[in-house]
Order: C-alpha cells, then structure tokens, then sequence
C-alpha cells in the first residue's frame, strides 16, 4: 500500500460567528429592543433581551424566572444564580417594571413563568437563539453574534465602562471568582482614559 494521503477539510465559519467581541453596546442591545417589539410576541420578547441585558442573566436564569421572584411593587428582583454563582436582590428600574407589568396581564395567567411560549410552558434557549436570528436581521444586525449569553457579557461591559468598581459587578454578577469580572474591565478603554495628553 502506498502512503495516505490526510484529506483536510476546510469548515467555513459564517460570518456572523467570527464577530471579534462578545458583547454589545447599549445602542446595538436598545436597537434589538425596538427591532424585538415588531415580532409576533413583540412585548415579551422584548422585555426578555432587556431582563437579560439589564441583570447581566444567564439565558437559564431567565428562562426558569418565575413570577415570584418580581417584586414589582418595590422594584425588586429576586435573582437566582445558576451554575454556582451567587443569588442576589437586584433594583428594578421603572421601564423594567411596566413592562414586567403589561407581560403579566397580557400573559397566561396560569403559568407560575415569566417567559412562556404560545402553548403556556417555558421558553426553550433554542426558541430564544431563532427569535434572537430574526431579530437580529429585523435590526440590520445579522453579521453580529447575537446569542443569548452575550447579554450578560454587554452588561458586565456597560458597568465597567460606567466606571463601576470591580468588585461592584463581581456581586452583580454573582461571580463567585473575581477572576471572571476582571475581563469587563481589561476590555473597557476607559481604562486607558487621560494615558495622552493633548
């Protein structure tokens, strides 16, 4: 037998997947916010990218969020942490609550979940990443890598660029390790801010 030959396959890797940063800008999360409200569940699909993007939620946390946990009379979210991290009470700000409020009364009353699909039962994450394409490309957006977990990397962003202090967002978060908050601020450039003189 003579010598094999390795036949090496080249995987092209859509566009959209090679996008350099995995977070959003506020502009691009308030954009998909608007592009999400012309949907067929325009409401609830908006106010999902704005619980994810507000709490820093893993898509998790938010698909298994139950009406319980909504303290809308004081403003208070009752977060609950998945994968080890740290739960936690989190304000609400006023556009969170009444939008919280109208999913309510337009949602099904018998589901204990925020987030519920047509049929009354919890959202799946593959439903969210298919409403999260469409929204994408509804915003002009569709060569970003738009997926669920980066609303949680936009918002440990947001904060860092705001100049919040390092263990602020550690708790926000729930990072039980500091180690995992430390890549917010190493992205920031406002760390770099006053390096030049004019």
């Amino acid at each position: 037998m003579g010598n094999v030959v390795p036949i090496i396959v080249k995987r092209t890797v859509p566009q959209r997947r090679c996008r350099q940063r995995e977070h959003l800008l506020k502009p691009e999360v308030e954009k998909l916010i608007n592009a999400a409200r012309k949907g067929r569940n325009g409401h609830r699909d908006a106010t999902l990218i704005l619980v994810l993007f507000t709490h820093g939620l893993r898509i998790r946390e938010a698909l298994e969020a139950r009406w319980s946990q909504f303290d809308l009379d004081h403003g208070v979210f009752h977060v609950r942490r998945s994968k080890g991290s740290l739960s936690g009470d989190h304000p609400m700000r006023g556009v969170e609550i009444r939008a919280l409020r109208r999913l309510f009364r337009e949602g099904l009353k018998a589901a204990d979940y925020v987030f519920v699909s047509e049929r009354g039962g919890p959202l799946t994450s593959r439903a969210v990443q298919l409403m999260l394409d469409r929204t994408a490309k509804r915003a002009g957006m569709a060569s970003l890598n738009v997926h669920p977990h980066v609303f949680r990397h936009s918002c440990g962003y947001y904060m860092a660029e705001r100049g919040s202090d390092l263990r602020l967002i550690q708790s926000y978060l729930g990072h039980r390790n500091i180690q995992h908050t430390v890549r917010y601020v190493q992205l920031s450039p406002r760390r770099f801010q006053g390096l030049w003189d004019d």
